[in-house]
């Protein structure tokens, strides 16, 4: 199992954080040990003081593929769920300032919320426009929909499998909206795809 994941996919994230525009998808991986097991908090690790949410559209593959022609994505996937990237900033900076690889503040473990419900593409009239939004201490920070994504779902499996085999059960998380933030001790954490609560965290 795979997490595949995409940086800089919306302009306005892009642009809060100062970042450049790519003029292709920004592509890192998490390892599985990095998916914060079910009903677990999320704990902020002792390496960072300032470990950012960033919540996520959550794509799973259902059939193994490679170099898929985007015309044909939409048969690899049947479900959408949500999630979060968490990040620590401060080391990502670090890292990022001297060329390196983003691995260590983004792979570290329980970086990745995974939903474990998942929705049915079927309940939504397109994937290009589904809307989504993330709570802290029931005020939303986040908001977003996929219409804003500068690749959306079908470009970015297309694009990946032109790297990477996906196989059955690989995730992509599709990246996130502006509003991304900090997180502290005793934060409550709920991401919802449109009314529908997708998941609740506390972090500790």
């Amino acid at each position: 199992m795979k997490l595949i994941c995409i940086g800089r996919n919306y302009a306005k994230h892009i642009a809060e954080l100062e970042n450049e525009r790519p003029e292709h998808p920004v592509v890192f991986l998490k390892p599985d040990s990095s998916i914060l097991l079910s009903k677990h908090p999320f704990v902020i690790p002792p390496f960072s003081n300032d470990v950012h949410h960033e919540v996520e559209i959550l794509v799973k593959i259902k059939k193994i593929g490679k170099y898929i022609d985007q015309k044909y994505a939409s048969t690899y996937y049947d479900e959408i769920g949500l999630g979060i990237d968490f990040t620590a900033r401060d080391l990502q900076a670090q890292l990022k300032e001297k060329g390196l690889p983003w691995e260590k503040a983004k792979g570290f473990d329980g970086a990745a919320v995974i939903s474990s419900k998942w929705l049915p593409v079927s309940d939504f009239d397109t994937v290009d426009d589904i809307s989504f939004h993330l709570e802290n201490n029931d005020v939303t920070v986040q908001e977003g929909s996929t219409s804003e994504m500068l690749w959306k779902i079908d470009a970015l499996i297309s694009y990946v499998s032109q790297y990477f085999t996906l196989k059955i059960g690989d995730v992509i998380f599709t990246g996130t909206p502006a509003g991304v933030a900090r997180v502290q001790e005793n934060d409550k954490l709920k991401g919802y795809i449109g009314e529908t609560e997708m998941f609740s965290i506390n972090v500790k």
